[in-house]
């Protein structure tokens, strides 16, 4: 529905505007308004939900298909999985802009009121009775469910005050002070982990989605509420061992599973999108390699087995990950007094804390801990972009100069200039680079972390070592079996019986 320019600001406007007349407003149903304007932009061929990613074909025609059925519908997915964002996305599908009764607690239809305080106006006042308008933010409310929550909460519970004000019965309905779901009504209200209300709760919502009507403190109330409601829960929860009341389970229409980025290409839009990249202060620029690797340490924490896949690893992680090696990047620029701030591989190590709280380790992972599971999935990650960045890179010339006894430290002490004169000491580094669009007339900074790339994924592959000092040195090389054995023979008596090695035998 257009944006008016002019609202009715009574009953009567309203009627004599054509735009609103009973015959537009007094039956259509806030399922009824969504499936409209959802029809509109199917037909206009418009993008549905701005800023979601990845769900073309798989979340969102379930979604379609749930609204123009107009059912209430649930998302069951992990965290980080957009399942909030897709619920807030709904109210683009309302109009800009609805009339209701001024003043009324449930905002009521000026052509079908439910509260009898409305009634009432309507019957005194008649076309005199004020109209204000709603936009579509205003007509969404969401809640997260907890286990202290109550039906006064989300239901309503009768107000003393207002019986002692009014001096009507405690029963009378004008007494009742609405909760969350009568102050949703004409819009939608969703509510998040469904599982994690109380039962009684949950069968408060079964039956005002299936009767219309309530108990409150033992008085029948019957809320005849246009609502759309929308859930969101967590898949083990959401099952019979789990914490879901059945009858409230049959009555929600659809079930629609979400789903992390299938695809790198996606992982990296998202975080592209959400991640706070576009600082101001300097000049900055995320090479590719750097943003596949971000995303990357999320897609091998999820095939992990030291990572709990049943709580996931959400989409958070390359976001936050994404967000602190940016700042490490400008932490050493300012350091130096540089204009531009290259990320390199080396700060992925400083953004540890931003990974650390995002994954849940099993047992196994617990007892290596937490740094060290997290450090493995950087390896990884970098051993796979390198091989899919550089596939065809040849670096025996590097591991030659390595193995003569070249050692170089890259750390955020050293100046981007200065990491560049080290590196010209490589034979051939600075040729390697050229698959990565670096020469050597770009900008040191862009130098030095398509380097460290190269070095680490060396290191990723075992051809190089690195300490914890960030210095690259020769791989160090087991020493040969036989040569072990000859040492232990060497250190024992060849006329001591019996032999040490075997003596353990004779005790």
């Amino acid at each position: 529905m257009p944006k008016p320019t002019q609202l009715p600001a009574t009953l009567g406007e309203l009627r004599a505007d054509a735009r609103f007349g009973p015959k537009t407003l007094a039956h259509r149903s806030v399922k009824d308004e969504m499936r409209a304007n959802l029809v509109a932009r199917l037909r206009a061929r418009q993008e549905l939900f701005a800023g979601i990613v990845g769900y073309d074909d798989t979340v969102i025609p379930q979604i379609v298909n749930a609204v123009l059925s107009r059912h209430n519908f649930i998302l069951l997915g992990l965290r980080g999985q957009a399942k909030s964002r897709i619920l807030r996305a709904l109210t683009t599908l309302l109009d800009e802009q609805v009339p209701c009764i001024a003043g009324c607690e449930i905002r009521d239809n000026p052509y079908a009121p439910l509260c009898r305080g409305c009634r009432e106006r309507l019957s005194r006042d008649g076309d005199a009775v004020p109209i204000a308008w709603l936009t579509r933010d205003e007509r969404y409310v969401e809640k997260l469910a907890t286990p202290d929550v109550t039906v006064a909460d989300l239901i309503g519970d009768l107000d003393p005050i207002k019986a002692a004000r009014s001096g009507e019965q405690l029963s009378n309905d004008l007494n009742i002070h609405f909760g969350l779901l009568p102050r949703a009504n004409r819009g939608i209200f969703a509510l998040n982990e469904l599982p994690d209300l109380a039962g009684k709760i949950q069968v408060a919502l079964f039956n005002i989605m299936q009767e219309g009507d309530v108990q409150i403190k033992g008085y029948p109330v019957r809320l005849a509420l246009d609502v759309a409601m929308v859930f969101s829960a967590n898949p083990e929860d959401y099952t019979a061992r789990g914490k879901i009341v059945t009858p409230l389970k049959d009555r929600i229409g659809s079930e629609i599973r979400t789903h992390y980025p299938l695809t790198v290409a996606e992982g990296i839009a998202i975080t592209e999108q959400e991640a706070w990249t576009d600082r101001g202060l300097l000049q900055t620029e995320i090479p590719a390699y750097i943003r596949a690797v971000v995303e990357q340490i999320a897609f091998r924490a999820r095939e992990e087995k030291k990572v709990d896949r049943r709580s996931g690893v959400s989409q958070r992680l390359p976001i936050s990950t994404m967000e602190l090696v940016l700042s490490n990047a400008e932490r050493r620029a300012l350091s130096h007094g540089e204009t531009l701030a290259v990320p390199r591989i080396g700060d992925l190590y400083n953004a540890v804390p931003g990974i650390t709280g995002k994954i849940e380790l099993e047992y196994e992972g617990e007892l290596r801990g937490s740094e060290t599971v997290i450090r493995e999935l950087m390896r990884q990650a970098v051993a796979q972009v390198f091989d899919e960045v550089l596939p065809d890179v040849k670096t025996q010339q590097i591991e030659q100069w390595f193995n003569l006894g070249g050692s170089i430290r890259l750390d955020d002490a050293l100046p981007a200039a200065a990491a560049v004169e080290e590196l010209k000491q490589i034979q051939g580094l600075l040729e390697k680079l050229k698959p990565l669009g670096i020469t050597e007339r770009d900008a040191p900074e862009r130098i030095v972390s398509a380097a460290e790339f190269l070095l680490e994924g060396m290191v990723a592959h075992r051809r190089i070592s690195r300490n914890e000092e960030r210095a690259f040195t020769a791989q160090e090389k087991p020493a040969r079996p036989e040569r072990n054995a000859e040492r232990r023979m060497e250190r024992e008596d060849p006329d001591e019986w019996p032999p040490r090695r075997t003596r353990k035998m004779y005790n």
